[in-house]
């Protein structure tokens, strides 16, 4: 079966977003389960683009990914501005909801990795609520420290086991990526997905910001009011993010693709 979309992609500080919308990025994670090859899916807000900017091996992880979507506005409004007029936002809680939706149709099957375990029990009991047929197999929350050999080993065959066909990663940026890399050869999963807050979001856990900030590119604004602590360290790099936008836009920095 030839896939279904024919992939493109933007060039965002040197990273590889994909030009897509909410129903291409689905269409291409059927894809990949159906006919291959195996691979992971990364969402980019900003911040992602920046610790790709700062970290040459984080670039490298996203760009070899089977998908980067558009998380964050400013990252759709560039790429419409590089011709792809028909992107929109690919945000995380959202992909998931789209995932789920559609493999619900075919009684597919979903695993959790990530947050803690009263998440995970709030997340499940919601998923398989609302997506019956595609069913929550089993979740990890993994400790918040490196695992050991023996425990990793562990958690690949429990996830083996259960054979799904997706692998929900929610550990945050660049901890998902680096993941779900480090882990794709590993599993027998078809696809694995980097999902960022979305567990929290999807299991109530946080409230999500109202649609209009959402659509607007001021969610980031919402999100700093209500974990200032958190998330100001990553919010205050947006100027310097917007700057060198900028200077990609104007010409004045190049920013290759590399996948090394």
């Amino acid at each position: 079966m030839a896939p279904s979309v024919t992939l493109q992609s933007g060039n965002v500080l040197g990273v590889k977003v994909s030009a897509v919308n909410l129903a291409q990025a689905v269409d291409i994670i059927d894809d990949t389960i159906e006919v291959g090859p195996p691979g992971y899916v990364c969402v980019a807000p900003a911040h992602s683009i920046m610790e790709c900017w700062r970290d040459s091996e984080v670039k490298s992880i996203f760009n070899r990914s089977a998908l980067v979507t558009p998380d964050g506005m400013s990252l759709v409004w560039m790429l419409r501005m590089q011709g792809y007029r028909h992107v929109t936002r690919v945000y995380g809680p959202d992909l998931m909801r789209a995932v789920l939706q559609r493999t619900d149709k075919e009684g597919r099957l979903h695993f959790l990795y990530g947050s803690t375990e009263r998440i995970l029990t709030s997340l499940r009991d919601r998923l398989n609520q609302d997506y019956p047929k595609s069913k929550i197999l089993g979740s990890i929350a993994p400790p918040f420290r490196a695992l050991t050999a023996d425990e990793d080993a562990a958690l690949i065959d429990e996830i083996d086991r259960a054979a799904p066909d997706v692998v929900w990663v929610g550990l945050g940026s660049p901890k998902q990526e680096r993941w779900m890399a480090q882990h794709r050869d590993r599993l027998k999963a078809p696809v694995l997905i980097g999902v960022g807050a979305a567990f929290d979001f999807l299991s109530g856990e946080k409230p999500q910001a109202p649609l209009w900030m959402q659509r607007s590119g001021t969610e980031w604004l919402f999100r700093l009011a209500t974990e200032p602590r958190r998330l100001w360290p990553r919010y205050r790099q947006y100027p310097l993010f917007v700057l060198l936008v900028l200077a990609q836009m104007l010409g004045l920095r190049k920013y290759p693709i590399s996948e090394d």
